[in-house]
Parts: structure tokens; C-alpha cells; sequence
């Protein structure tokens, strides 16, 4: 029996790239979003299972209904991991500054690199930490800023941390059955259930979930269709040919993403350490992806 061929580096790489720039777009629609963080969560991730279930039910309808029981219960653990991402990433923005939380949440990759070899049996090469320390010093050069220190702040960064971790969790739960599952079928799963967690927690809080306006609707569709379908979903498809450490290292160019939108929409300014610390970033990437093991 022929073994599928896997994806060149060229493809991996594109791929990523496709990833990085749709996750990018989440802060820039954030802007136009006037609601609560867990609403817009909840309605960007219930569009993307929204739009993923005609073509997993039309076209993997045989897998939907003989997804064993372990598959199942990974593809709702990732699901739960991603909600609780959102849910504590999202929040300590209300207490800690956004560089601060931006460097700790994106230690995402490091933790990810350290446990797959304990969870996913994926061994990071030495290239491939390098890659990972050249991008987050590059996504530190970009974050540069006001760094929040000691009280309320506190509360901010733990936040981020538990982020951090949801979001490790959420790649390495998505590396173990996404080699055994189609990625209409997972992104359905996987976002459904983090809508339905998300949508309850709102509840729960008494949030809005109606009554917004044009432009926030508007919003919603973008960061549904185009930072988790775009984006979430690119690097889901890429779980099931490499890693989850090079994967979540792809997170890195978040930064940089969002500084380029920015600029281009925004005319914000483009700044020396933006440039450099970009470069960075798409260079430990490259290099992540070189060091990345048949």
C-alpha cells in the first residue's frame, strides 16, 4: 500500500503563512466589534462551525457518525482548551497591559515544544529552537512597550498564563486525532463546542447577545470566516502533517501580521523595531519549518 505523500516545506510554509495573516485580522475586526470579548468569541467561533457543518455533514457524513469514542472526546477536549483560550486571554486584557499579555500568551510555542515529546511523541530539533527563540525574540521586539508590574496587573498576567497553557493544550489535543479526521469534521466539532461553552458563559454573565449594531455584525462575519476559518483552520490543517510545536511557533507571526494591517489600514506607524523584529519572526518560522523532522 502507497503511503499519502506528504506536503512539501513549500506547501507547510504557505499554509502557515495563509494562517498567520487570517489570524491577524482578529484585533483589527475586534476594532469594529462593539461587545463584550466572550460575545465576540462566541459568535466568531459559532460562524466557523456554522459555515464547517454543510461540508462535514455533505461530504463526511460516514466519518460524523463513526468517529470512535477516544477521537471524540479529543476533538471536545480541544474544543473546551480553545474556549478557555479565549476565555482567559481575552479577560486579562482587562487587567494587564496588551504587551504584557501579548509576550506571555505567546509563550505558546515554548510550552507546546516542551511537552509534545511526553504527549504527541513529536521531538523538536535543535533548528527548530532556534526558530522558535528567533521568533519570539522578534515578537518581543515588536511588543515593546508598556509592561504592567505587581497588583491588579498581577491578576492580567496569571490570566495570560492560563491562556498560554488552554492554548498548548488546544494544538497538542488537535495533533493526537487530526492525523485520523478530516479538518471539515474537526473544525466543526472542535468549534461547536467552543461556541456552545463560550455562549453559556455569556449567558451565565448576563452579556448581550443581541442588539448590536450594523458594524459589529459585520465584525463578527470577518473574524468567523476569516481569522478562525482562515486562520484557525490553516493551521488545524496543518496538525495532521507536522508538529504542534511548529505549529503554534506559526502563532508568532501574529505580531507581525497585525502590525502590517494595522499599517495598511490604519496608517499606524510602521517603526524600525516593527521591521526588525518582523523579520525575526519570519525567519525562526522558516527556520522552524526546516528543522521540522520527517
Amino acid at each position: 500500500m502507497t503511503l499519502p505523500q506528504r506536503p512539501s516545506k513549500v506547501t507547510i510554509l504557505t499554509i502557515l503563512f495563509i494562517g498567520i495573516m487570517g489570524i491577524s485580522t482578529g484585533s483589527i475586526f475586534a476594532r469594529y466589534a462593539e461587545a463584550p470579548p466572550l460575545v465576540i468569541s462566541a459568535y466568531r467561533t459559532g460562524i466557523a462551525a456554522s459555515v464547517m457543518a454543510p461540508i462535514a455533514f455533505i461530504y463526511h457524513r460516514k466519518e460524523l457518525l463513526t468517529i470512535r469514542g477516544k477521537d471524540m472526546l479529543y476533538v471536545f477536549m480541544a474544543g473546551t482548551f480553545l474556549a478557555l483560550h479565549f476565555a482567559t486571554w481575552i479577560t486579562s486584557l482587562f487587567y494587564t497591559s496588551v504587551a504584557s499579555s501579548v509576550v506571555i500568551v505567546e509563550t505558546i510555542p515554548i510550552w507546546t515544544a516542551l511537552l509534545s515529546p511526553l504527549v504527541t511523541k513529536d521531538k523538536t530539533s535543535l533548528l527548530s529552537w532556534i526558530g522558535i527563540g528567533l521568533s519570539f525574540v522578534g515578537m518581543l521586539i515588536i511588543t515593546t512597550g508598556d509592561f504592567s508590574i505587581g497588583g491588579k496587573a498581577l491578576i492580567g498576567d496569571l490570566l495570560a498564563l492560563a491562556g498560554a497553557w488552554f492554548g498548548t493544550f488546544y494544538f497538542l489535543a488537535g495533533r493526537v486525532v487530526r492525523p485520523r479526521m478530516s479538518l471539515p469534521s474537526y473544525s466543526f466539532i472542535c468549534y461547536g463546542t467552543a461556541c456552545l461553552l463560550l455562549l453559556l458563559t455569556s449567558l451565565a454573565l448576563g452579556l448581550p447577545l443581541k442588539g448590536f449594531s450594523t458594524r459589529t455584525w459585520w465584525a463578527f462575519a470577518g473574524m468567523g470566516l476569516v481569522s478562525q476559518i482562515m486562520g484557525h483552520s490553516s493551521y488545524n490543517w496543518a496538525l495532521k502533517h507536522v508538529s504542534a510545536g511548529l505549529v503554534a511557533v506559526a502563532l508568532l507571526g501574529e505580531p507581525l501580521g497585525a502590525t502590517f494591517l494595522a499599517w495598511l489600514l490604519f496608517q499606524e506607524t510602521l517603526t524600525l523595531a516593527k521591521v526588525v523584529g518582523g523579520g525575526a519572526i519570519l525567519a525562526g518560522i522558516v527556520l522552524a519549518v526546516k528543522g521540522e523532522k520527517s
